[in-house]
């Protein structure tokens, strides 16, 4: 004889009512196509995502800590940028390196009698920007010029130096101080890096050399490759 539900213990009941909530949340649960087994996928899914992101956080902590380390560093390649730059510019400053040699000169104590523009010579990196220079004075002035030559911003060479004593009794072009025991005259070369300075300039040691000048150098002269400055 079928026995109804109702006839059960109550405590039968209630053992099927938990048997038969647990049967659904289980299908619920585990159940492949079901919403709750889709938000835990995504849930998983977030987790993931969430422990990726924490370790590329992690390691971008370490570049934020060595921020302010690496903004010295670029500080000072920016300085260090400076000084070369101050040293071999990219421009040539005719300008500036004649004014560099007048103060030095006069600081000296010598006379700078004439600058001549030689042809710009290039090179991988750089290019040479000589001058032909005549200087008179007194012999520990004139070393004391080329002294101070080494240690002015720009890299400047000296080369191809010819000095003579100067014999008052013959005279000369120039009218001499007292004191004035040498003269002569020498190559002096400084270097800039940037191409299009080059551009319009004689090239190579073929071009044919400016005649030697014969006046005083003026204060501010600018003088164009290959031309001479009285």
């Amino acid at each position: 004889m079928a026995i109804s539900f109702r006839e059960f213990p109550w405590y039968i009941q209630a053992l099927i009512f938990v048997a038969l909530a647990v049967v659904l949340i289980g299908l619920g649960i585990f159940l492949p196509l079901s919403p709750v087994a889709a938000k835990r996928t995504a849930v998983a899914e977030l987790h993931d995502q969430a422990a990726a992101l924490d370790q590329q956080v992690a390691a971008l902590e370490v570049y934020e800590r060595r921020f302010s380390e690496f903004s010295q560093d670029v500080n000072a390649l920016h300085k260090q940028l400076d000084t070369l730059q101050a040293i071999v510019p990219e421009d040539k400053q005719q300008d500036e390196f004649i004014r560099l040699l007048q103060g030095a000169a006069a600081a000296s104590g010598v006379q700078l009698r004439s600058l001549t523009a030689q042809a710009v010579v290039p090179h991988q990196y750089h290019y040479e920007m000589p001058f032909l220079i005549t200087v008179d004075g007194p012999y520990f002035n004139v070393v004391d010029f080329f002294s101070r030559l080494s240690r002015l911003s720009r890299i400047i060479n000296v080369q191809d130096i010819s000095l003579g004593a100067v014999d008052a009794a013959k005279g000369g072009r120039y009218p001499m101080r007292p004191g004035t025991s040498v003269s002569g005259t020498c190559i002096v070369v400084t270097f800039f890096t940037n191409p299009n300075n080059f551009a319009g300039s004689p090239a190579g040691p073929q071009a044919p050399p400016a005649p030697a000048a014969s006046h005083p150098t003026p204060k501010t002269p600018a003088p164009a490759p290959g031309a001479v400055v009285n």
